[in-house]
């Protein structure tokens, strides 16, 4: 009776390829060896079942490499679709959201994503989704907020009592 092989416990062969995919330096990693073999004789053809791509693209990973050096194994920026507001209407964009929406005749102090699609439907005439502001407002480097509600008629005394008492109790 041969040896037991050898297994890998607590992950599936899935987990550790889906590795290979998305950390980038995995990814670079992966294609720079797949270079290298290149370069020890190994065929494109061989190459292709071993990395679960095509030899057209490890073909391409070799002429990257050869003319861009380890930079040309990078993924390239996707073009994708051209955005709907330009950059001056960003830059714009942001500087509104440091004012308040009352003064832009809204019933509130906070900005939230319907009225923002509101107001850029009003001034750009352009019309945005609800996840698609919340991307664009991640571009401008604004973070989501969770407001915070304030009674004015709260007693604060009593509430830092209530918090002293709650704290001796535990």
């Amino acid at each position: 009776m041969g040896k037991k092989s050898l297994q890998v416990k607590g992950y599936t062969s899935e987990e550790i390829f889906s590795l290979f995919r998305t950390e980038p330096k995995y990814k670079i990693g992966l294609r720079l060896y797949a270079v290298y073999q290149v370069s020890t004789g190994q065929p494109t053809r061989k190459l292709e079942v071993l990395y679960n791509t095509s030899f057209k693209q490890i073909c391409n990973w070799v002429h990257r490499f050869e003319n861009e050096g380890i930079d040309g194994l990078r993924d390239k920026k996707k073009s994708g679709r051209k955005p709907k507001i330009n950059d001056e209407q960003k830059a714009r964009l942001s500087d509104l959201l440091e004012e308040s929406p009352i003064s832009y005749g809204y019933n509130t102090e906070t900005w939230t994503g319907p009225i923002l699609i509101d107001w850029i439907k009003k001034n750009f005439k352009v019309e945005y989704k609800k996840a698609q502001i919340y991307n664009i407002l991640k571009d401008l480097e604004f973070t989501y907020q969770k407001a915070r509600g304030s009674y004015p008629e709260a007693d604060k005394k009593a509430q830092e009592e209530f918090k002293k008492n709650l704290k001796k109790n535990f």
